[in-house]
């Protein structure tokens, strides 16, 4: 596929951004609203699960039975929030609960059949979202966007990991945020 004309002016913008359109991060957000609203629908409408539930379901089926925290951290979410969806997903009878013998603090989460089921349902119709949004890239371009997003994937887990960076405050709920001017 060429670059379109304006090819240079964008990479300009997207190295040095100057609006919101401009930064990475947003328009990778928009794109994963746009996208991955199609899959959530699938996943409230069709399967009565939400996408947090989805993402646990599919982690489950591709990568096997796992702790509580190794899934928290695979998930990319904090545990109270991975437990609230095991804990949803268990009621549903998608998901089981085992300890192992001798300690009941170590807790397996593997699919229930009806998980695996519904796994082998819903994973065909994400895949062909993902499929019809690369339809518009040519086989090499897809290979070079894998490899450039497992470097950036890379770059991010350095800067995170280097920190620096103050905690979040949630402690208050969304409502009671309120604006700070940032410290010189």
């Amino acid at each position: 596929m060429p670059a379109s004309p304006d090819a240079p002016e964008a990479v300009s913008r997207l190295a040095s951004p100057e609006v919101l359109d401009d930064l990475l991060l947003y328009r990778l957000s928009r794109l994963q609203a746009t996208a991955g609203g199609m899959v959530v629908r699938h996943c409230e409408g069709r399967f009565g699960i939400t996408r947090r539930e989805w993402r646990i379901v599919a982690l489950l089926a591709s990568r096997g039975p796992m702790g509580s925290s190794e899934l928290a951290e695979h998930a990319h979410l904090d545990r109270p929030r991975t437990s609230k969806a095991v804990t949803t997903l268990t009621e549903k009878k998608l998901v089981n609960r085992s300890s192992r013998a001798g300690d009941a603090r170590q807790i397996r989460l593997a699919l229930t059949a009806a998980g695996s089921a519904l796994h082998a349902q819903l994973f065909p119709l994400v895949r062909q979202i993902n499929q019809d949004v690369l339809q518009v890239l040519q086989p090499a371009e897809i290979a070079l966007l894998a490899d450039i997003l497992t470097r950036l994937q890379q770059s991010a887990d350095t800067l995170a990991a280097e920190g620096g960076l103050p905690l979040a405050d949630r402690r208050h709920g969304s409502s009671a945020r309120r604006y700070k001017p940032a410290a010189d």
